[in-house]
């Protein structure tokens, strides 16, 4: 019994209109991922540019199906490439450059700042890579969380408890038991500086012959830098802690600006970066944002 070929109306028949498509592909495909040492729910988007312009389509399927080497061994740019180039080699006439973006949360366990416990941070993060004919780019996003107290607040705080000190001990002998009474209570600590969910979105592009994707080691700088990154499991002496170090490390968007690039300056295999940071004000209706950048205009990907 002879078969019939199922056609393949991509490949036998012609476009009408004689035009090139700089992408085609797919967006949002289900996908888990390696990466951070664990298994990541991920969505991803593959595409490729359609250079012959009397070519009706690509093969979507060939694209898909390449994608399943992501699932199979952690994520590196070697391993990025190897799916790009596949990309191109399955669409060899019709495709100049391929194209990768993978997004999606990675999970990493974090100690608590005193006591012994600890949990799980959700880090969203972003992947976007380029290949054709000048070679690989990566770009790597990721967001972090953070704890902001604003300093003219504090001032404004500590001011006012000031006043009230000089208000009701003005003119009177200090007694320590008293004074400590005092400052324990809601009566002398009249004034607390504002503090705010806080985010910084960072985008790096690595340099040509990284071998890692180096999120872990990413977000791990910039936690270090900003010095208030949100917790997770606490106790009442990690509570304390974090306050201490808000009180201690208060700063404004421009201040968290800086302190990440200076720490992405010191980062190391990295070609160009982005930063952006959002203060989500809890004194006012709008945000603080702040952005600082290095060397991002003339790496474009």
């Amino acid at each position: 019994m002879n078969l019939i070929a199922l056609p393949d109306i991509a490949s036998q028949t012609h476009s009408p209109q004689a035009v090139t498509l700089p992408w085609v592909g797919m967006r949002n495909i289900a996908l888990p991922v390696i990466l951070a040492g664990r298994s990541v729910a991920a969505f991803v988007d593959a595409g490729v540019s359609l250079d012959d312009p009397a070519a009706r389509g690509i093969h979507m399927s060939r694209l898909y199906m390449a994608l399943e080497a992501l699932e199979q061994q952690p994520l590196t740019p070697t391993l990025i490439e190897s799916v790009l180039q596949h990309f191109l080699a399955t669409h060899a006439g019709l495709s100049q450059w391929a194209f990768l973006a993978i997004r999606g949360a990675a999970l990493l366990k974090r100690p608590a700042l005193i006591s012994p416990l600890s949990g799980w941070k959700s880090y969203p993060f972003g992947i976007n890579a380029r290949l054709d004919a000048t070679g690989l780019r990566i770009e790597l996003k990721a967001d972090i969380d953070y704890s902001s107290t604003c300093p003219c607040s504090a001032a404004l705080a500590r001011q006012a408890i000031q006043q009230r000190f000089v208000e009701d001990f003005s003119g009177k002998p200090l007694q320590e038991t008293e004074l400590l009474a005092w400052l324990g209570s809601e009566q002398g600590i009249v004034a607390t500086p504002h503090s705010q969910r806080s985010v910084a979105s960072l985008s790096i592009r690595l340099a040509a012959g990284q071998t890692e994707i180096p999120l872990a080691d990413l977000l791990d700088s910039a936690e270090r830098a900003l010095g208030t990154p949100v917790q997770t499991a606490v106790k009442r002496a990690d509570e304390q802690a974090f306050a201490l170090a808000n009180g201690q490390n208060p700063m404004f968007c421009e201040d968290a600006a800086r302190r990440l690039h200076q720490a992405l300056s010191e980062f190391g295999a990295i070609q160009a970066f982005h930063i952006r940071v959002v203060h989500a004000e809890s004194l006012h209706a709008h945000d603080a944002v702040a952005e600082s950048t290095w060397n991002w205009n003339q790496a474009d990907c």
